[in-house]
């Protein structure tokens, strides 16, 4: 089953063979960031929760979700040439623990991480067919509100220095 960008459809036996061909399906137990984050952000949610640290603990928690996703459009053939090396750059920047807000601040570090990506995955939604995005996703929900729902908070919440070095940062890469 996948998770189409609007719904949720059964994908026939067929169809399947031909997208293994260009989907990389990846073990997330083999990416100890994928695990350590997906932890820390849950752990940190559970404990210092409230109304706004729940709604921050939900959207990190994508974030691993976004790295797969990002990882295997970066491998898959039918994603845009002209996007990957912007894709393989926000890679780099959610995993190298220099960033705009450092990863060693505990949860609050990976919020840069996370728009940084989502920011990303929205340039990158307009130049990829929209059933590439949907076969690569393996997280809950659909991806298209996901975005939304992040870069609307962020626009909200985050401190406009900040937006802004995420886009000039952004741009260098696109």
């Amino acid at each position: 089953m996948t998770n189409d960008i609007y719904e949720t459809t059964e994908i026939p036996a067929a169809e399947r063979e031909k997208i293994e061909e260009f989907v990389i399906d990846m073990d997330p137990k083999s990416f100890a960031f994928y695990e350590k984050l997906r932890r820390k952000a849950k752990d940190w949610s559970k404990d210092k929760g409230g109304k706004i640290g729940n709604k921050l603990g939900e959207y990190l928690f994508l974030l691993p979700d976004i790295f797969i996703l990002l990882t295997r459009l970066m491998k898959d053939k039918r994603a845009p040439i002209k996007r990957k090396l912007m894709v393989g750059g926000i890679i780099s920047y959610i995993i190298l623990p220099i960033d705009i807000i450092p990863d060693f601040i505990p949860v609050i570090g990976y919020v840069d991480d996370l728009v940084l990506a989502v920011m990303g995955l929205k340039i990158l939604i307009n130049d990829t067919d929209p059933q590439v995005l949907a076969e690569n996703w393996s997280g809950e929900g659909q991806i298209l509100n996901h975005v939304q729902k992040i870069l609307d908070a962020a626009d909200k919440f985050l401190d406009k220095n900040i937006m802004s070095r995420i886009k000039q940062w952004l741009r260098k890469m696109g």
